[in-house]
């Protein structure tokens, strides 16, 4: 059975992780600044595994909403998470910094219209639930 709850706590641990990336970068200039902080590389790596985590959870949990929602770069989130976690000695921080930069708050609006999205349809089954309970 399908726990569409349980997507849309994975799809709004992905968007606390986003939030939580965007803003440890955010008092940063450049990625040189990134690259002399170990800290915030720390903190921002960790959040894109919790992003990549996220999106392994909700292919296993539920491959077809993965299928529905092929706007959302599945594999690229799995991929980055697998090669921060595995070849973390070899981490690309131009790459970091323009996935925090750009890519992650353009992931967050998508995310967020298909929390949106999820919870009206979920909402929806629940309300149908108990109109026909209530027969």
């Amino acid at each position: 059975m399908k726990h569409p709850e349980r997507v849309e706590d994975y799809l709004e641990h992905m968007v606390e992780a986003i939030d939580r990336a965007v803003r440890y970068v955010g008092p940063l200039n450049d990625v040189g600044a990134l690259y002399q902080n170990p800290q915030v590389q720390d903190a921002v790596v960790r959040n894109i595994e919790v992003i990549g985590e996220a999106a392994n959870h909700i292919q296993r949990m539920d491959p077809t909403f993965v299928e529905q929602h092929p706007e959302l770069p599945w594999v690229e989130l799995r991929g980055m998470r697998n090669k921060i976690t595995h070849e973390y000695f070899d981490v690309d921080w131009h790459i970091v910094w323009g996935t925090v930069r750009t890519d992650l708050p353009l992931l967050r609006e998508q995310i967020r219209t298909l929390l949106l999205e999820q919870r009206h349809t979920h909402d929806h089954q629940q309300q149908s639930d108990e109109d026909r309970g209530h027969s």
